[in-house]
């Protein structure tokens, strides 16, 4: 007995201090999003109920997923990541995971199952759309427009092209400074088919031709860099149209009141989701799988629904879809999968814009400095 007896305690001792570290976590989170609306929603169909599980866990926002590339590429230099989970659109995901920039995800391991006991990989279906992409939620960027212009007589836009129609719709429009989505329009307007956009914009004259587009407006163009900036604008009267994710406009329109319409015409969906920044210690690593393995199984993304009007990623989620949580309101109509929404819609061509970005970025903003 006494010979075996430092064996086991040995033994014992090393199954608790591997079981510690197993489960040695960190205490805080820095989560990247984009403000207003849609980090709201997030923070109340995520953030608060874990936090509510582990109260020894803190949460600080970031509002800079509009540049999470070029700040994640500057962190990941200095040798110093900051960031512990960072919320992107498709095609940025798509570059940090080309660059080493973000982890890799094995899917299965990191996150649950559907509710109805479907797979991983079943439920979310085509927004896995990359090996470091963690899906959220499915959105379009479209237009908003005030119903309240006097110059516009009674009249009120009926199709995207209204943008770039300045006799019949006078007024400051706004747009986000950025080329993806701009360019798109630009060409549709200027009698491009759907089909042939990015046949176009590979061409050597595509883009300069959707530039020149854009330039029929440009003096008209209020720039914006954050997704509140538009809803802001049309709340102030400041432009009379503009860009932002859909569901912005319905904060505006359904929480704040405000004389304002949507314009669904040529909506461009897109998916949303986590990357994982690439190199994370061990315990904030662990804390970062953890939390979003909750925050992204079937109740929690049906639950953002409840505050934004953004379609859940997962296929299990979608029945639990219901009333918004304050207004008591349907939210199905209001969603950008609606059919009656997406009689004219975009998907941006994630690869296209993963080759290109970089050198269409340069151009556009040197375009804008003109």
């Amino acid at each position: 007995m006494y010979a075996r007896t430092p064996v086991l305690t040995a033994i014992a001792i090393a199954a608790l201090a591997g079981g510690a570290m197993a489960q040695d976590m960190a205490n805080s989170m820095t989560l990247v999003s984009w403000g207003g609306a849609y980090q709201h929603s997030q923070d109340e169909a995520y953030a608060k109920p874990y936090m509510q599980m582990h109260p020894e866990v803190s949460v600080t926002w970031d509002e800079s997923s509009n540049e999470a590339v070029a700040k994640l590429r500057a962190q990941a230099e200095a040798g110093n990541i900051t960031w512990d989970l960072v919320d992107v659109e498709g095609p940025d995901s798509q570059r940090l995971c080309d660059e080493g920039l973000a982890m890799e995800v094995n899917f299965d391991e990191v996150l649950a199952k559907g509710d109805d006991g479907s797979s991983v990989e079943d439920d979310f279906g085509d927004s896995l759309i990359n090996d470091c992409f963690i899906p959220q939620i499915v959105f379009s960027t479209t237009f908003g427009y005030r119903t309240d212009v006097a110059a516009w007589n009674g009249k009120e836009p009926q199709d995207l092209c209204a943008i770039f129609d300045l006799e019949n719709f006078p007024g400051k429009r706004s747009l986000e400074k950025r080329p993806k989505k701009n360019l798109e329009w630009a060409l549709i307007c200027d009698g491009v088919p759907k089909d042939q956009l990015y046949e176009v914009l590979d061409s050597p004259e595509g883009v300069d031709r959707a530039l020149k587009k854009l330039g029929t407006i440009k003096d008209q163009v209020v720039w914006w860099s954050s997704g509140a900036d538009t809803p802001q604008l049309l709340a102030d009267g400041e432009v009379v149209m503009g860009s932002t994710y859909n569901g912005r406009l319905f904060s505006l329109i359904e929480e704040q009141h405000q004389p304002v319409k949507m314009l669904w015409d040529w909506q461009v969906f897109d998916f949303d989701g986590w990357i994982i920044p690439a190199d994370l210690p061990e315990d904030r690593l662990a804390r970062v799988e953890d939390f979003v393995r909750f925050a992204t199984d079937t109740k929690r993304l049906a639950d953002q629904a409840k505050y934004i009007s953004y379609g859940p990623a997962r296929a299990s989620s979608q029945p639990l879809v219901s009333t918004h949580a304050v207004l008591g309101i349907e939210m199905g109509p209001h969603m950008p999968t609606n059919p009656a929404n997406q009689k004219n819609y975009l998907v941006n061509n994630i690869e296209w814009w993963a080759d290109n970005q970089d050198d269409v970025e340069a151009r556009f903003q040197a375009w804008l400095a003109q």
